[in-house]
């Protein structure tokens, strides 16, 4: 049996969201952040060496990474669905935006989380470059969604798994807006229009208000 291990509130929302997509049976294991410091508790920390999450077993198989483990579940459990084959004519674009997620656009809504609290002016210069880099990713995925439904082209991909966290529920940790960008705003209603992203929340993080505006 596949297990997920989804730390409210985290990357690991995309690994739940991926299983309900593709219908896989799965046993989901919920652990809540510390009240006060909103850090995973002991015994997710104690999953796995790096102490974050998303965390899945899979027989003797434990794996982090949310990237690794989107990989690994559509290549094992897959069937060929929500990736994009090499012959097919949005392979690469697939490619680029599966990596631009982790590779572009989380990283740099984690370094403005970071800088946002050491208290800096803000004319700060690197405040100002970070600020401008996370601009421009978004500006970057505007572009691409005003051509396109979703990011490797008509249909959704795990490329959409992975950076949709980082358009929505990362926005509790860094509030940004999003009135500039009204294809990704139109993007993210076709994507809570799916039931899968629906259950997937919901059974992950319930009674937590989507981020979808």
């Amino acid at each position: 049996m596949l297990t997920v291990h989804h730390l409210g509130v985290s990357q690991s929302e995309r690994i739940v969201w991926l299983c309900e997509e593709l219908d896989l049976s799965y046993e989901l294991k919920v652990y809540d952040r510390d009240a006060v410091t909103r850090l995973a508790p002991p015994d997710y920390k104690a999953l796995h060496p790096l102490g974050a999450a998303p965390v899945i077993q899979d027989g003797d198989v434990l794996l982090a990474e949310s990237g690794a483990i989107v990989e690994y579940i559509v290549a094992k459990y897959g069937k060929g669905r929500l990736v994009r084959a090499p012959d097919h004519p949005d392979f690469a674009p697939f490619l680029y935006w599966f990596h631009f997620a982790n590779g572009t656009l989380q990283p740099a809504t984690g370094r403005n989380m970071i800088l946002g609290r050491l208290d800096l002016p803000a004319d700060n210069a690197v405040m100002k470059a970070m600020k401008a880099r996370l601009d421009l990713a978004l500006g970057l995925v505007e572009a691409r969604l005003g051509t396109a439904e979703y990011l490797a082209g008509d249909e959704l991909t795990t490329a959409d798994i992975m950076a949709v966290f980082s358009l929505t529920t990362m926005r509790y940790f860094l509030p940004y807006d999003l009135a500039p960008y009204p294809a990704i705003r139109a993007y993210l209603q076709r994507v809570a229009a799916r039931p899968a992203y629906r259950r997937a929340m919901q059974k992950g993080d319930p009674g937590m208000p989507l981020l979808l505006t």
